[in-house]
């Protein structure tokens, strides 16, 4: 029995999750606005913060996912990090602020409000100094935090880390100067993790879908942007213009040699310093 030449041949779906920030929605845009051929695949977005994706990997519980880096260490049995889609920070990263003025030196004796255990800007913080108190507020609340006095100081990831200053808070301390004077690496906060379970072909696919899709925002940088706007969290547009070009960059197309022994080394420390329980083997998607 001859096949129906009008047959399509099956569309396998990916789940695809990632946070509702605007440079994870910069990333996306090409696919998640249907803009790019995707041979067979179709992709379903999920919008979660990172925190809930860090917990929901270590289940298995979508094909790709952003993570932060400090949460591989718990799911690298189940993900591989694809070459490209992470945010690295060269000279610059995570910010502990403070309402009153403190030094770097002065962290061991300051409660700390922090975005999440598993995020990479705790893992660098912990790193830098292991002797301080900290409580676990939602990043997009951390200022306020700091504000009312509930907490000494604030670990800054996200767009705070533009606008401290207006605030009226101050730094103590960027964790990607400090990681850069230290190592001479830039400093990896998350990166898209695919599950292993897909195999060899259907990764590369996918990746190569992934790729494609941060190469077309970049092309179109200002439609993309305006997309992205919508999960700006209010952010006036060159305020998201400015956090977008800190984040999604040529590190973002392609780790390059530093950017993934900037990951190495971030797990490897962890584990030598007693905070990340086991050596992290780091396997790449190629």
């Amino acid at each position: 029995m001859n096949a129906n030449p009008e047959m399509k041949p099956a569309v396998r779906t990916i789940t695809v999750a990632h946070s509702p920030d605007s440079d994870d929605a910069f990333m996306f845009y090409g696919l998640a606005t249907n803009k790019l051929e995707t041979e067979g695949l179709k992709f379903v977005h999920t919008l979660k913060d990172i925190q809930t994706l860090n917990e929901d990997a270590k289940n298995g519980v979508y094909d790709v996912t952003a993570i932060s880096f400090h949460a591989y260490a718990y799911i690298s049995d189940k993900y591989a990090l694809l070459p490209h889609g992470a945010s690295i920070g060269d000279k610059y990263g995570p910010i502990v602020v403070s309402k009153e003025q403190y030094k770097p030196e002065d962290i061991p004796k300051l409660k700390i409000a922090v975005p999440g255990e598993l995020t990479s800007a705790f893992l660098a913080l912990r790193i830098y100094n292991q002797d301080f108190q900290y409580t676990v507020v939602p990043f997009d609340e951390i200022i306020e935090e700091v504000q009312r006095g509930k907490a000494d100081a604030g670990l800054l990831i996200h767009e705070g880390q533009l606008f401290y200053k207006q605030m009226g808070l101050s730094k103590v301390l960027d964790l990607g100067e400090w990681w850069h004077e230290r190592t001479g690496l830039p400093l990896p906060m998350g990166g898209n993790a695919i599950r292993r379970e897909l195999g060899p072909e259907l990764m590369k696919q996918v990746s190569k879908c992934l790729h494609q899709s941060i190469v077309y925002s970049m092309e179109n940088r200002e439609d993309a942007l305006a997309y992205a706007m919508q999960f700006a969290r209010e952010m006036p547009p060159e305020l998201a213009d400015r956090f977008v070009a800190m984040w999604v960059n040529d590190l973002t197309l392609d780790y390059g040699e530093r950017g993934k022994e900037g990951v190495r080394r971030l797990l490897a420390e962890g584990y030598e310093k007693g905070i990340i329980k086991n050596r992290v083997e780091i396997d790449f998607v190629e």
